[in-house]
C-alpha cells in the first residue's frame, strides 16, 4: 500500500512514517515546502517532496497536519488527492491553566474535512502518542477507527492493526470522531498527572 503523510515533517508523520517503512509500506512524506518534504524523507528513508506531489497516485492519504493547518492543507489539496481516501489523525485542543480541553464542542476536524475533499474520510490514531510508534516495540493498546465509508475505514483500519499490539477497531461513524479527537485531551491530561505516556486498550473484546 503506497501511503502518503501530509504533514509527514512533524513528530507524529515522522514516527508513523518509519513505522510503516520497517513494516515495507511504500511511505512517501510531504511537506508545503518540497525541499523539506525531501529532506526530512531522506533522514527517514523513505520518498518525499512537496504535499501535492506525494498525495498523488496514494492508496491512502494521512493528515497529519498540526490540527490549525489540517483544513487550510485540505482546502490546498483537493485536487491533488481527488477521490483518494483520507485518514485525518488531528486533534483540536485547548491548553489552559486548569488542563488540556476537547478544542471543539461540536463537529469534528475530521468533519469538515470531508466535507473539503471529494474522497472519503476516515479518523483514528488520535489515542496512539508519537512515542509508541517510535519505539521498537508495538504498544499494548488499541487503535480506534471511525468512518461512514467502509472502503475508507477497511484501508485505515488495515494500517492501524499494524501499529499497535492490541487491536484496530472500528468505532462507528465518522462523528464518533469528536469523541476520539477528545481522547486526546483525556490522555494528555493523564500523562501529565501521572508522568507517563498513556494509550487506550478496550475490554471484553472477543
Amino acid at each position: 500500500m503506497k501511503v502518503a503523510i501530509v504533514g509527514g515533517t512533524g513528530s507524529f508523520g515522522r514516527a508513523l512514517a518509519r513505522k510503516l517503512r520497517s513494516l515495507d509500506h511504500e511511505v512517501y512524506v510531504g511537506s508545503r515546502d518540497a525541499q523539506r518534504g525531501r529532506e526530512r524523507a531522506i533522514e527517514l528513508g523513505v520518498q518525499g517532496g512537496a504535499n501535492e506531489e506525494v498525495v498523488r497516485g496514494a492508496d491512502l492519504v494521512v493528515l497529519a497536519t498540526k490540527s490549525n493547518a489540517t483544513l487550510d492543507t485540505a482546502r490546498e489539496l483537493v485536487d491533488a488527492i481527488g477521490e483518494t481516501p483520507v485518514l485525518c489523525v488531528a486533534s483540536d485542543l485547548a491548553f489552559s491553566d486548569i488542563g488540556v480541553l476537547p478544542g471543539r464542542e461540536e463537529r469534528s476536524l475530521a468533519e469538515e474535512v470531508s466535507e473539503i475533499v471529494r474522497g472519503p474520510v476516515a479518523s483514528g490514531l488520535q489515542s496512539l502518542s508519537a512515542a509508541h510508534l517510535a519505539a521498537p516495540e508495538l504498544p499494548d493498546e488499541d487503535a480506534l477507527i471511525c468512518g461512514d465509508d467502509p472502503r475508507a475505514k477497511e484501508l485505515a483500519l488495515d494500517l492501524a492493526s499494524r501499529l499497535v499490539g492490541g487491536r484496530a477497531v472500528d468505532v462507528g461513524p465518522l462523528a464518533n470522531s469528536r469523541a476520539l479527537e477528545a481522547m486526546t485531551a483525556v490522555i494528555l491530561n493523564v500523562n501529565r498527572e501521572f508522568g507517563v505516556t498513556a494509550g487506550l486498550r478496550l475490554t471484553g473484546l472477543p
